[in-house]
């Protein structure tokens, strides 16, 4: 966050100053009032049951030395009609203001958005000051919020972008547009939310149409839909993926006995090794796209390389760790769609162990076809694991489609004492399903 007054925060955002309008703002905004950091700012909204500006007090014991809200608050606060729009106005401000010699990411997918991110701003920190998306805080909050974390030393600034509705990522890019923009896939998450793939292929090429004149788009070359996208900008473009054409290709992919991928990153006129250190063939992907972002911002490709050896992922994406009992947890709990969860489901059969155990819960958004979904995923899962264990109603039909390989369990609780009384040394254990279905608790408690 560069430093500003109360009053100028006013004056940016067209509200009006209540309390101390000298008083400067040095640190990032928040929305939890227990996140505050020492000179912040504490966004408060006025919420059907609960009302934020009632924990400005506790924001500023944090550390939060301002508010931006709806009404007056104990500490100084620029007060606005609609919260949500000054701050976005707020962030689009800051980071003009830091433009020269700020290179902007944006980064949009059904699937592996997170992942991907996490793999860019891991080779981009190797050399340079970077902001990125905390977790999958991609919505009109998320975005501004991370915004206002760039300072003057940002190098680099690379924001996650979700949609729910065609509109949604354009949206974003109103508010910055970037210079390099990252497409990975077109895939049926939130399905029930957009009606159709052609839909969802419509939301996700607005981050393409939303590039600065002459930015960069970084395409999928193993996604039809997103190749199509190339269509959309006249700006240069980059590929990446496993097709012959992709521009920056994934070649020689192997596991190692936790499932964690080496492969070649390949382009025209250079190569280097990538090893993993995260589970699952289809981080292979997600890495390939990292890279060819970060070539496209004057990284060379064997610093990117080494960079993503010792990466990291958010949580509940892919952990690996050892259970008390000896067996193996692979925690994907974070959310779930079926491309998602089949690529998950591949990843627990690679890994080595004894029996591979799938706890799967309900994939929401998924429209009239969910059922149908569900239970495809549940016939993939049973060739993929030698026992799915369901939790909850919504996960009934993976049930039907795992067969007599099913354990179905009617929620978490039940799931959690099954387990506890089955679960040997050299078990696999993998939990997925869509965050309503908090499998996160099934992981925890087995933790």
């Amino acid at each position: 966050m560069i430093p500003l007054s109360v009053g100028e925060i006013a004056s940016i955002v067209g509200g009006s100053v209540s309390g101390d309008g000298s008083v400067r703002v040095t640190a990032p905004a928040v929305l939890d009032s227990r996140k505050a950091e020492q000179g912040g700012l504490f966004v408060a909204f006025a919420g059907e049951h609960v009302d934020g500006h009632d924990y400005a007090e506790q924001a500023g014991r944090a550390g939060a030395v301002a508010v931006l809200g709806s009404h007056p608050t104990p500490l100084p606060t620029v007060v606005v009609e609609d919260t949500r729009a000054a701050l976005q106005a707020l962030a689009a401000h800051v980071v003009g203001r830091l433009r020269d010699g700020l290179t902007v990411f944006g980064l949009t997918g059904s699937q592996g958005k997170t992942s991907t991110k996490d793999l860019l701003a891991a080779v981009l920190s190797s050399t340079g000051p970077t902001i990125a998306t905390f977790g999958s805080l991609n919505n009109e909050l998320g975005v501004p919020l991370t915004m206002l974390r760039a300072e003057p030393s940002t190098r680099f600034l690379v924001l996650e972008m979700g949609a729910r509705h065609v509109g949604d990522i354009a949206r974003l890019t109103n508010l910055v547009a970037p210079d390099i923009a990252v497409v990975l896939n077109v895939g049926r998450a939130h399905l029930g939310e957009f009606g159709s793939r052609a839909a969802i292929a419509r939301a996700k090429g607005e981050l393409v149409r939303g590039l600065v004149p002459g930015g960069t788009a970084v395409l999928n070359a193993d996604d039809p839909r997103v190749v199509a996208m190339r269509s959309l900008t006249d700006g240069p473009v980059l590929t990446f993926g496993r097709a012959e054409h992709a521009d920056v290709r994934a070649l020689g992919l192997t596991l190692d006995r936790l499932g964690r991928p080496t492969f070649t990153l390949r382009t025209a006129d250079a190569s280097a090794p990538v090893s993993l250190p995260h589970s699952g063939a289809h981080q292979a992907l997600n890495a390939s796209a990292a890279v060819a972002a970060c070539l496209m911002a004057g990284i060379p490709l064997a610093t990117a390389a080494a960079a993503l050896a010792t990466s990291s992922l958010s949580r509940w994406r892919m952990e690996l760790r050892e259970l008390p009992c000896g067996a193996t947890l692979l925690n994907d709990s974070y959310n779930a769609n079926p491309e998602s969860t089949r690529a998950a489901l591949d990843a627990l059969a690679a890994i080595e162990g004894g029996r591979r155990i799938a706890v799967l819960g309900e994939m929401l958004e998924l429209g009239e076809d969910s059922a149908s979904m569900h239970r495809a995923v549940g016939a993939y899962a049973a060739t993929r694991a030698d026992i799915v264990v369901t939790v909850g109603e919504g996960a009934q039909p993976i049930a039907e489609g795992a067969g007599r390989r099913a354990v179905a369990l009617t929620d978490n609780g039940a799931a959690v004492d099954w387990l506890r009384a089955r679960l040997a040394a050299d078990d696999v254990v993998l939990v997925k399903a869509s965050r309503g279905a908090r499998l996160d608790e099934v992981a925890a408690a087995l933790a």
